[in-house]
């Protein structure tokens, strides 16, 4: 069991059963919502899966910058990295949510893309792209979004530096 209070093993297992699992990979209870732990070099495959499963739409896909979470909780088996790519797909006919979090190395940080399973996520993996540095292979237009294309560095990075961009207000006495 996880120490976590919004997190811990969904259907604890006993001494006979093992963990629970979805397509190989560890399954958590997270406040309700089932959460797959994905290993990076799975990813692809484990989302064309549960595409055949019925998650047949990726509401969402983002990421988080872990660099200040070393000791979270993960399953065993699940090492931490930096970063953690975190996609929440839903299964409209059967009424079922999913989320899958995939860890991610800084020295290698790239996945391949969902574009060919879920276009939708074609937009989601840019902003991934831009504000965290995290790449996707094969994307068709794998270009900032938000920021301006000559922007240095990724602003939702933990070791990003705080900017700051002096306001004029209109008639304010300076």
């Amino acid at each position: 069991m996880s120490d976590a209070p919004d997190e811990v093993l969904a259907d604890a297992p006993d001494d006979t059963e093992t963990a629970p699992e979805v397509h190989g990979c560890p399954v958590v209870d997270s406040n309700g919502q089932t959460v797959v732990h994905v290993p990076r070099d799975r990813y692809l495959d484990v989302v064309k899966a549960l595409a055949d499963d019925g998650y047949a739409m990726c509401v969402d896909l983002t990421a988080v910058d872990a660099l200040e979470l070393p000791g979270r909780q993960l399953p065993p088996g699940v090492a931490p990295e930096r970063f953690e790519v975190v996609v929440n797909l839903l299964d409209t006919r059967n009424r079922r949510r999913l989320r899958l979090r995939v860890q991610v190395p800084e020295d290698d940080a790239v996945l391949p893309t969902l574009f060919d399973v879920h276009p939708g996520t074609e937009a989601m993996e840019r902003e991934v792209f831009d504000m965290f540095g995290v790449s996707f292979a094969d994307h068709p237009d794998l270009t900032r979004i938000l920021m301006p294309e000559d922007w240095v560095g990724h602003p939702l990075r933990k070791d990003y530096d705080v900017g700051r961009i002096p306001v004029q207000f209109k008639e304010a006495n300076t």
